[in-house]
């Protein structure tokens, strides 16, 4: 097994299963709609049901369409994740971590809108002024985790690149084709 696949896996088996338990301990110990302060006036335990997707987008939209979109465009993001993992080269771990990450969030939802028809959320925080973040869950946590490190992992790698020394084979290349010739 190569070092990309077990960091790609480590990924997915980090996510999958602690959102499938954490779910799983929230419908049994919680009663729809019920919410336990875990820190008061802040951080609270809930057992919410969203039919839609982040924050709760498409909730509203008739059932026929909802479960037919959340089914294709899970699907087509699995199939892309799996893509974007071949295409990565074999010492791109922490892409694959992330790629790994981002397939079990997306399994641990499509799991629950198999199941349920909508995707159990459960951790809720109070902000300031009354306002509250939408309630999310592992599944949501792994995702946004997984494209940060993919967001970080592009700025990093376009900033070394910026910062090549002069002279490098791409300068030189760069040169040559505009019509300078590098010095022997």
């Amino acid at each position: 097994m190569t070092p990309k696949l077990k960091v790609f896996l480590g990924g997915l088996l980090l996510s999958l299963p602690l959102d499938i338990a954490t779910k799983q301990w929230v419908v049994s110990s919680l009663a729809y709609g019920d919410r336990v302060a875990v820190v008061d006036g802040f951080f609270f335990l809930t057992h919410v049901r969203n039919p839609g997707a982040a924050f709760s987008m498409f909730a509203t939209a008739p059932e026929p369409f909802r479960k037919w979109f959340f089914l294709i465009a899970t699907s087509v993001a699995i199939v892309l994740i799996f893509s974007f993992f071949r295409s990565l080269t074999p010492g791109d771990r922490l892409s694959a971590g992330a790629l790994g990450l981002i397939l079990g969030g997306a399994a641990g939802n499509l799991l629950d809108r198999l199941r349920y028809g909508e995707v159990i959320d459960f951790l809720h925080f109070r902000l300031w002024s009354g306002y509250s973040w939408p309630d999310f869950n592992v599944a949501d946590t792994a995702i946004v985790i997984g494209v940060a490190l993919l967001i970080l992992e592009l700025i990093a790698t376009e900033s070394a690149q910026r910062g090549a020394p002069s002279g490098s084979e791409e300068d030189q290349t760069t040169s040559a084709s505009a019509g300078e010739h590098p010095a022997p």
